[in-house]
């Protein structure tokens, strides 16, 4: 196990319940779950519950690259936290805090030793800022 975690973190200006029924809520995983808009999720399956499996497949809308992410929840703590691990293993934590003006969300995980950790960040930090911007916009 890689004890070097990535982290990103982003506030939405939102209600909890709002924003943990977008990121859990497959119809609304596949609307904010890219990178970038030249990302899609065509596909969301979201079981979360201790032992519950997740699938969402990430493609490039011109199909050059893609991805299964997918996975089992290890934790759930409703409004709170979210841990899970990968198929390959890599553990990932998702928090959830209510501050004053919103909803602070880090995400705190093993990075893949087969990628560039920056670029990792990168990428998850963008899926953070749409995931803030299709929230607000609700």
């Amino acid at each position: 196990m890689n004890t070097h975690l990535i982290s990103a973190t982003t506030l939405v200006q939102a209600p909890i319940e709002t924003v943990w029924a977008c990121w859990t809520d497959p119809g609304h995983i596949r609307n904010w779950n890219t990178p970038s808009n030249d990302w899609h999720t065509p596909h969301a399956e979201n079981d979360v519950r201790p032992g519950g499996r997740f699938l969402f497949v990430m493609k490039a809308k011109d199909d050059s690259d893609g991805f299964n992410f997918e996975g089992a929840y290890d934790e759930v703590v409703l409004y709170k936290k979210l841990s899970y691990t990968t198929t390959d293993g890599r553990k990932t934590t998702d928090l959830f805090e209510v501050a004053e003006n919103g909803v602070k969300i880090t995400e705190l995980f093993e990075p893949d030793a087969n990628m560039p950790a920056e670029a990792q960040q990168e990428f998850c930090a963008g899926v953070l800022n749409t995931f803030k911007g299709y929230v607000e916009q609700l």
